[in-house]
């Protein structure tokens, strides 16, 4: 199975395409990076950027679902707003796909690759290393990609344990 993990921002969204042969093989990553946008970009030209980028992985690598970071609380409606805006942008480019998308809170992700549902983000990128065999520690963002895939291949096969799939839109 092959899967593109997303862990939307505005600015920084970190991004990763995970496969994992049947049944259930070593996980490898393919790619994995950040869709930067400068501070001085438009919102708008932010959310086309994403989408755009996302497009082309989803075209060049063809995933078969798609794992990604559910809302967080924030405490600034206009933080939410904008992170909203985002994650909206990065799930279109699925959509209009049909790519079926998971969405994982952010303590089970860490549950999941550091075994504590508080693990700060270097934790998780160490881990992030050692679970994939990769020659240098990811930077925080395509780690958290990376982390919430690795979270949708451990939770894939165990239906029932508050795996929550959206609908396509």
């Amino acid at each position: 199975m092959r899967i593109l993990a997303i862990d939307p921002s505005l600015r920084s969204s970190g991004f990763a395409v995970l496969e994992r042969p049947e049944p259930k093989g070593k996980i490898r990553a393919l790619e994995y990076g950040t869709i930067q946008n400068p501070a001085r970009l438009a919102t708008s030209a932010c959310l086309c950027a994403i989408h755009e980028r996302l497009s082309g992985l989803i075209e060049t690598y063809r995933p078969e679902q798609c794992a990604v970071e559910a809302v967080i609380y924030v405490q600034s409606y206009r933080t939410a707003i904008v992170l909203g805006a985002a994650r909206g942008s990065a799930l279109l480019a699925l959509a209009q796909r049909q790519i079926p998308i998971y969405e994982y809170p952010p303590a089970r992700v860490k549950q999941a690759v550091v075994g504590r549902g508080n693990a700060t983000k270097d934790q998780v990128a160490f881990m992030i290393r050692a679970l994939l065999g990769l020659t240098e520690t990811p930077a925080s963002d395509p780690a958290d990609a990376l982390a919430i895939g690795i979270a949708h291949f451990q939770n894939h096969d165990a239906a029932g344990l508050g795996i929550k799939q959206l609908q396509p839109l």
